[in-house]
């Protein structure tokens, strides 16, 4: 495998909801190893982007591929097996269950056809600890948790299944500056597994704080790619206003 391929490779993306074109000719690489965040203004199609990825919609033209490989993703279901996961903004979580039961919810081990609750404690631990996260007590029933902790265990579910790729729908959309901080952190642990990561957000700051690059996209289309470490701020925002363009090239 070459490692310095990109894990993946969208190419020319476009989605139409009846007259609404909602993606055109979109383009976007990942790397092993790096968080690209996707920003926009609202209807920018950041969102499109991640239901497309992770299976939820089909493009009405371009390619998806993974590894090299092109994939045509019917389902969420079909996504898991390539190692693609993500979490949406809505994430599903039972806020009556705890800490353990959330991260295997649906994925229950079961050893001779009982579950098999101290394996699960085991590995939901081993998650945690692989995103830094800090949460002790893995008995604590969902709803005593703060925000950041919450989102936390929905990033974890996704090690699970031992992702390639984990998209990221507004992750710290209504949290706090303590509990952004949380999941930015969170986010790093993702990279430093060597995972691919898109994160999709409003907040230029946070995506500064911890994405390698910054894609934009503007009323559906790509209106240039940053370098985070190069870009400032203004040229970010200038892209995502419209401000400047910057033309697809072949």
């Amino acid at each position: 495998m070459d490692r310095s391929a990109p894990l993946l490779s969208l190419r020319s993306l476009s989605k139409h909801f009846g007259g609404v074109r909602a993606l055109v000719d979109v383009d976007l690489d990942v790397h092993r190893g790096e968080v690209v965040a996707l920003v926009g203004d609202n209807a920018a199609g950041k969102s499109t982007v991640a239901r497309i990825v992770a299976g939820v919609y089909a493009p009405d033209a371009g390619t998806l591929h993974l590894n090299g490989e092109r994939l045509a993703l019917t389902s969420p279901a079909a996504a898991f097996p390539h190692g693609i996961a993500t979490v949406f903004q809505e994430f599903a979580l039972a806020e009556n269950l705890d800490v353990v039961d959330n991260i295997f919810l649906g994925r229950e081990l079961r050893t001779r056809g009982l579950l098999d609750r101290p394996r699960m404690e085991e590995l939901a631990r081993s998650y945690l600890r692989q995103l830094n996260a800090r949460i002790p007590d893995l008995g604590v029933p969902l709803h005593q948790l703060s925000a950041g902790q919450r989102q936390c265990v929905a990033i974890a579910r996704t090690l699970v299944r031992q992702p390639q790729l984990v998209v990221l729908d507004e992750p710290t959309a209504s949290l706090s500056v303590s509990q952004t901080a949380e999941v930015l952190s969170y986010i790093e642990g993702l990279r430093d597994l060597g995972l691919g990561v898109i994160l999709i957000s409003h907040n230029l700051n946070d995506v500064r704080a911890v994405a390698d690059r910054i894609a934009v996209l503007r009323h559906g289309r790509n209106n240039g790619t940053f370098d985070t470490a190069t870009a400032s701020y203004e040229d970010i925002l200038s892209a995502v206003t419209g401000a400047t363009r910057h033309e697809k090239h072949d």
